[in-house]
């Protein structure tokens, strides 16, 4: 329940665990909704037994029920199976089960992995499936002893191997049998799977925290690859059989970073924990001396990059806003063509190979569906790929051919923030290295670039010291609007995209980035005095086309003020004159063009939050989100 409590931000719509061991029978215990609601009917009836298997869900095939919570039970009550991931082909599974006799209980694609388990296990044994006492516990399952019996001439892990053979989509899944006790089988191929080995005990989890506070010896499952977890150890092979060597990492996560750590919520924790991660981003990547930039994880060569025609970058939500203000890094500093892509569609619309073109994945986790499906569709056409991450040894990485970690620690809020503002961090110092590896900028401008990047993490704490409070004050005024409209111009309007998708996240309130400059084509209809209007009104003084940029939205401004619309400004420190054109300003320091993104980011990121909290609600844990969309 702790581990499962770690993991909740990655779907929290039903839960349930099952345990055995110690002589005692299989038990399953679940409940729709949130884990509270589980731990309120383990209080009332507990289990027992010395292993166990258990499940925080976000739905994918049937609704957030009771009966379609995990785990999931085979026809005989015997063996249970939890499940990330979409089976594709559930349904020809299914009606061909039920052909051989097989009942089901849910609406869900998992249930039909514990049968196609129980049918390998059947086929082997050369009986027919014996249904035992679970039908009579459906009317209470959440509570449900498991005490039947299933022939077995198979062992699990071989049963699971061929199983997994008859699925077609994207899984991770945990498996127990009550015929095979001390006992657990993984499986991976698509979503993230993780074993811990601790000190004579082994665990398996969808993501690291789950049980960090046990041991940061980690192995992560690769795609093809299945486990079997015993009191002996931990067994890995392919999905033929074939024996594979295990080799965990050491993970330096501190479990105290996935803690609360006193703040309210896990999201205005990492929105404060945002200096630390820019500074930990470039640590040991640029020298202050000599302006330089070091990329170790690189296997493309610097006369890869010289002769690089493109970059394609490919993420999906958030980190497709970081990829399109990182267009504006490459392009200017790099002088190379950016193409960004919403991952998700990349491999749709039939992308013309370039083998002179790279391909950057960024992604949090480094396990999004997506992400990932892009990336082989990049390598598939012939261009090497590199990856911006959070994860060290997520599958993005293991892909690429070369990577920049964000190193922002555990982002256990939904809605990503220090995540976001790292990757921004790394983008910047990816494009400041292409740039000397190309030779667009010399050393003096490499020196006083690497000198502005190394001054952000101590203006993000002057903005995090002085906006806090303007922000909640402002989420009085404005908690009650059923719109808002951001507006951005250049590099600032990705960073509009971003405060908006914040808002609509965790505040359920709809709202819409746009280009400021796009303002009289359409969006202007729509404003009028209830309508609050974000403007992202920045400048570097000492940059032309950033002072031309803000003077132009300053004519959007006053489109927006005269037609009464609600203007709250983002600005630099010193400028009097937009305080005479609008309601409301919230100043950041100056820093140059291409670094305002991580300093604008900040202030959105904070009146987000207090109008989620004030409206009540769920700001760690929005509805219908799940942190790592493992599926597509």
């Amino acid at each position: 329940m702790e581990g499962l409590a770690r993991l909740e931000y990655r779907g929290y719509d039903s839960a349930g665990i099952a345990v055995a061991g110690g002589g005692h029978p299989l038990q399953l215990r679940r409940a729709p909704g949130k884990l509270r609601n589980l731990a309120e009917i383990l209080a009332k009836d507990p289990v027992q037994g010395t292993y166990g298997i258990g499940h925080t869900r976000w739905a994918t095939h049937g609704r957030p029920t009771e009966e379609n919570a995990h785990p999931h039970r085979d026809g005989t009550g015997t063996l249970v199976v939890v499940h990330n991931g979409i089976v594709e082909n559930y349904l020809q599974l299914k009606t061909a089960l039920m052909a051989r006799g097989h009942k089901f209980r849910s609406e869900t694609d998992t249930e039909i992995i514990a049968h196609v388990i129980q049918d390998e296990l059947e086929l082997a044994a050369g009986s027919p499936p014996r249904l035992t006492n679970t039908d009579a516990a459906d009317s209470n399952t959440n509570v449900a002893v498991i005490e039947g019996t299933l022939p077995q001439s198979l062992s699990l892990e071989e049963a699971v191997r061929r199983a997994v053979k008859r699925l077609t989509g994207a899984f991770a899944i945990g498996v127990l049998s009550a015929a095979e006790p001390d006992k657990l089988v993984a499986a991976r191929f698509g979503p993230p799977a993780v074993l811990g080995i601790g000190d004579g005990e082994f665990f398996l989890a969808s993501d690291v925290p789950g049980i960090l506070h046990h041991t940061r010896d980690i192995y992560f499952l690769q795609d093809g690859e299945v486990a079997t977890l015993t009191t002996a150890g931990i067994l890995l092979t392919d999905f033929s059989g074939k024996p594979l060597e295990l080799k965990p990492q050491r993970i330096t996560w501190d479990p105290i970073q996935a803690e609360k750590a006193g703040y309210k919520h896990f999201m205005l924790k990492e929105i404060n924990e945002q200096p630390r991660a820019v500074r930990d981003t470039t640590l040991g990547r640029v020298s202050l001396d000599t302006g330089k930039v070091f990329l170790p994880d690189m296997k493309i060569t610097e006369a890869e990059f010289k002769a690089a025609t493109g970059i394609t970058i490919a993420a999906c939500g958030t980190s497709w806003h970081s990829g399109l203000a990182g267009k504006f890094m490459i392009e200017r500093l790099a002088r190379l063509p950016v193409d960004v892509d919403y991952a998700s569609e990349y491999r749709y619309r039939d992308p013309i190979p370039n083998p002179l073109e790279l391909g950057l994945l960024i992604t949090q986790s480094g396990e999004t569906a997506d992400t990932i499906a892009a990336q082989h569709e990049l390598i598939a056409k012939g261009s090497k790929t590199l990856a911006i991450c959070n994860v060290v040894g997520s599958a993005v990485t293991r892909l690429a051919a070369g990577v920049i970690t964000t190193n922002a620690g555990p982002e256990i809020g939904v809605a990503s923030t220090k995540a976001f503002t790292a990757q921004l961090t790394a983008l910047f110092t990816l494009a400041l290295y292409l740039a000397q590896v190309r030779g667009t900028v010399t050393e003096e401008e490499s020196r006083k670039l690497v000198t502005q990047l190394s001054l952000i993490p101590g203006k993000l704490e002057i903005i995090l010291r002085s906006v806090d409070d303007q922000c909640c004050d402002l989420a009085k005024h404005f908690s009650t609007a059923r719109d808002f409209l951001f507006l951005g111009r250049g590099i600032h309007y990705p960073i509009a995209l971003e405060g908006a998708l914040k808002l609509k996240e965790i505040s359920y309130i709809h709202a819409e980035g746009y280009p400021a400059g796009e303002m009289k084509h359409g969006p202007n209809a729509l404003i009028d005095e209830t309508l609050p209007v974000v403007c992202i009104a920045t400048k570097d003084p000492a940059d032309p086309s950033s002072v031309l940029k803000y003077e132009k939205t300053l004519s959007n401004i006053q489109e927006v003020t005269a037609r009464s619309g609600r203007v709250i400004a983002i600005a630099i420190e010193g400028d009097l004159h937009i305080q005479q054109l609008v309601e409301h300003v919230i100043y950041i320091p100056p820093t140059h063009e291409l670094l305002l993104p991580i300093l604008e980011t900040v202030p959105l990121q904070l009146l987000a939050y207090h109008i989620a909290v004030r409206r009540g609600c769920d700001v760690d844990q929005p509805r219908n989100l799940a942190k790592s969309v493992t599926v597509e």
